[in-house]
């Protein structure tokens, strides 16, 4: 055995976790992903979900993807930036730059993609990355390839974010960078209090709406729109693998930082664009989602309802806001514990554990979908509740 595979092959920590029966993921799906799915062939209801909207089984999304298949084929065989530009990625991009309320947009082919390339490109060896604590992994991994200095500030606390605007060197460029909705906290980004911090100290501001197109604003078209400070946030990143029923991701801006992405951007001019089936399959779910408002109202009534009736059963869903609940268990045992629990009955949930957050930090994450019906809702709570009973949690 050679010298890494020997350093590789002492991580057992997944293996410890199988023989104790907790090990929570890579669990197989046999279905599509909607409110209820199939696992070792049995009904699950499925409370661990991105799709916000539940349009990844939607037949119009669907019959747009197999008409994409059909005109342009599988796939583009090359990155937007040579030959893998097709008419149908121009008119995603105009539609969602419109969107959201910005001159210009920019697919890739993944929303981690996005981060990766923009991020890491914008700012220089003398300006500043100003990062949340709680920011997505991607925003991290950009920053990392940037040559710019990184600040982390506490988690939306703009008195933080205030401090660390302090110690940048006035006549350098500062990006401010943050979550929209944060995806493990459920919380929303104090956008007005961090844009008169931007405008004070003459900073950039990038919000990351991965979680929050579908969920926010008007027809769902994200944070900026729903503070109504849309022309004060200069870039506005969103993905299509949560509420947009595809795979993919977008950046919008103005023409200017929409031109320089195009030739600098490494993620996108070295990566294939997105599949025809994807590009389709959004173009059909910004149509449903904005013709649909009806969606985003249920989507909301439910989480308001699931949120009253965890905190009322005793559980601590930290600072949630949206239909993204945390159940903090403290405990990395319990949370695993609590999964499999939960999965033997019926519901699946995420567990999120240490490294990923702090010991104490343990959660259950428990997301929910405007195709889930107020019962399924209340059968997942009182299952939840009675399991987490059981271990103490509660």
């Amino acid at each position: 055995m050679r010298i890494l595979a020997k350093k590789l092959a002492k991580y057992d920590a997944p293996q410890k976790a199988m023989e104790a029966g907790i090990y929570p993921y890579f669990r197989e799906i046999e279905s599509d992903q909607d409110t209820v799915v199939k696992i070792k062939g049995n009904d699950v209801l499925m409370f661990g979900s991105n799709s916000y909207l539940g349009l990844t089984n939607h037949p119009k999304i669907k019959e747009a993807a197999k008409q994409a298949i059909n005109k342009y084929g599988t796939g583009c065989a090359g990155s937007r930036f040579l030959n893998g530009t097709l008419d149908i990625h121009i008119k995603l991009e105009e539609r969602l730059a419109d969107l959201v309320g910005k001159d210009g947009a920019l697919c890739y082919s993944t929303g981690f993609q996005v981060n990766l390339g923009v991020v890491s490109v914008l700012t220089g060896r003398r300006d500043y990355i100003l990062l949340d604590e709680l920011d997505h992994a991607s925003i991290i991994e950009g920053s990392r390839l940037s040559f710019s200095r990184i600040l982390k500030y506490s988690h939306n606390d703009m008195h933080s974010l205030e401090n660390k605007l302090k110690r940048c060197e006035p006549e350098s460029m500062k990006l401010i960078v943050a979550d929209g909705i944060f995806s493990m906290e459920g919380d929303i980004i104090k956008l007005p209090e961090l844009v008169e911090l931007a405008d004070r100290y003459g900073a950039t501001i990038m919000i990351d709406d991965a979680h929050s197109i579908g969920i926010l604003g008007e027809n769902g078209s994200g944070t900026s729109s729903h503070f109504g400070l849309t022309d004060k946030v200069d870039l506005i990143m969103g993905t299509f693998s949560k509420s947009l029923a595809s795979l993919g991701g977008f950046i919008a801006s103005d023409k200017y930082t929409i031109n320089y992405l195009k030739h600098n951007s490494r993620s996108l001019i070295f990566s294939a664009s997105i599949t025809p089936a994807s590009a389709a399959a959004v173009l059909a779910a910004i149509d449903i989602m904005t013709d649909e408002p009806e969606r985003i109202r249920h989507l909301w009534d439910i989480s308001n309802y699931a949120l009253k009736s965890f905190r009322e059963a005793g559980f601590d869903t930290g600072r949630s806001e949206t239909p993204i609940i945390p159940l903090f268990i403290r405990d990395n045992y319990k949370a695993l514990r609590l999964t499999q629990d939960l999965l033997a009955e019926g519901v699946f949930v995420n567990p999120v554990v240490s490294p990923a957050v702090p010991r104490e930090d343990s959660l259950i994450r428990y997301s929910l979908m405007a195709t889930h019906t107020r019962e399924q809702v209340e059968i997942s709570i009182e299952k939840i509740t009675k399991a987490a009973r059981t271990l103490g949690i509660i």
